[in-house]
């Protein structure tokens, strides 16, 4: 079993909050996770993919609720979501601290009525694929918060490869996905999982019957990632009618599967591009719904860009979710054409840009975008990161650097540049 990230940050939540939900998308390990947790604290395990428990609990959420005792875990609670009113009815006569934990495979901050239920008594933690990290043994130090300020001349990062790179790619961080070596077998995973989220999950949200057309909008979101999200467009190239593509790409978000990357606009001298960028967040998801395999990308003259950019993103996103800072996600592009692949905040308003360069070299142009946020945000900027299939962390100035991609896989304790804050 893998030791994951958020696991000691849940025990802390579970210490001081009534209601923790755990937010992935199927097959992350939650199930994995909370089961453990529940063995070792005594805790009662139900899961709504029972029917007996789905037909408990939908048919009569309150009584459901009532005849629990002690503390529980509910998993994929997202199948009955009347039990969450439920749920705050019975947190307001008993706050104890960890009385419900809570999984769901749909993103409860984007059903308002659910997430406005259980507002000031939950809190939610997000369990997205397998971290490089989690896969070595690794999990524990937050490489996002080493990235945003750490001391990056003292880490001993091992050469990027681009093979090595590609086996990441291709993998993804799905637990079962993962573990299948042989490509074919991997695909028929991916196969079967599409299945199963149409069949499930995408008909328990939104009570359709005619979902054909999901797999095709997600393809071509697949063929998009990394690029800025246009509704229109989208239409025209999938045939869909404008109302009919913003309900499926919805659907499509809350579980998990794209990923709205938001822009930064904060500043107000500056004409920023509003628009978001559109993400598939789990790179063997990606690359299986793209039809990259492993010889073609290591043979062609270069990876392809948003493939690479798609993986640093889920990467971000996975150390984000137990990030010490609280640092938050932007991408930022202005009308002058200034584009930034992503920006990472702290609260203070401090911001790190970083680039991704699907090569192994660098050259002081690819800092060109770097050095026009700092002139940009010059009160703001701290440092710039341009991440690329190379040998070694290379300073370009005092604060611009650039950093080997394997920065993401390399060894706890590589260096001195980051401490790990959740020890596991």
């Amino acid at each position: 079993m893998y030791v994951r990230h958020i696991a000691q940050p849940l025990q802390e939540a579970l210490a001081d909050t009534p209601v923790v939900v755990v937010n992935g998308a199927r097959q992350t390990g939650k199930s994995t996770l909370v089961e453990a947790l529940a063995r070792t604290q005594g805790r009662r395990y139900l899961t709504l993919d029972d029917r007996v428990v789905l037909a408990a609990a939908r048919t009569d959420p309150e009584g459901f609720i009532a005849g629990l005792e002690g503390s529980v875990v509910l998993d994929e609670v997202q199948r009955a979501p009347d039990l969450f009113l439920a749920i705050k009815a019975a947190v307001d006569r008993d706050r104890r601290p960890g009385r419900f934990l809570l999984t769901g495979s749909a993103n409860v901050l984007l059903l308002p009525t659910i997430a406005d239920s259980l507002a000031g008594r939950m809190e939610v933690l997000s369990l997205w694929p397998l971290s490089c990290c989690e896969r070595v043994g690794a999990a524990g130090a937050n490489r996002v918060d080493a990235l945003f300020d750490g001391d990056l001349e003292t880490l001993a990062i091992a050469p990027c490869s681009r093979s090595e790179l590609t086996r990441w790619l291709l993998s993804g961080g799905f637990p079962e996905a993962v573990r299948r070596e042989l490509p074919h077998r991997r695909s028929a995973w991916f196969d079967n999982y599409l299945d199963a989220i149409l069949q499930r999950d995408v008909r328990d949200l939104a009570h359709v019957e005619q979902l054909h057309e999901v797999p095709n909008l997600l393809a071509l979101l697949a063929s998009r990632s990394g690029g800025l999200l246009n509704l229109a467009e989208l239409a025209r190239s999938s045939g869909l009618p404008t109302t009919t593509l913003k309900r499926y790409f919805g659907l499509l978000e809350t579980l998990f599967l794209v990923y709205r990357l938001q822009p930064w606009e904060k500043n107000p001298g500056k004409r920023l591009v509003k628009s978001p960028k559109v993400f598939l967040p789990d790179t063997g998801l990606l690359a299986h719904l793209a039809g990259h395999s492993e010889d073609p990308l290591n043979t062609a003259p270069g990876l392809p860009g948003g493939l690479v950019e798609t993986f640093v993103l889920g990467e971000l996103l996975k150390h984000l979710a137990f990030s010490q800072r609280r640092l938050t996600l932007w991408h930022y592009r202005t009308h002058a054409g200034v584009e930034v692949d992503f920006i990472l905040e702290d609260p203070s308003g401090a911001v790190t840009g970083v680039e991704v360069k699907a090569s192994g070299s660098v050259e002081s142009k690819d800092f060109a975008a770097l050095r026009a946020l700092q002139h940009d945000l010059p009160e703001r900027f701290q440092r710039g990161i341009v991440l690329y299939c190379g040998r070694e962390v290379v300073p370009f100035a005092a604060n611009l650097h650039a950093v080997p991609l394997s920065f993401w896989w390399m060894p706890q304790g590589s260096g001195t540049g980051f401490q790990g804050t959740h020890p596991g």
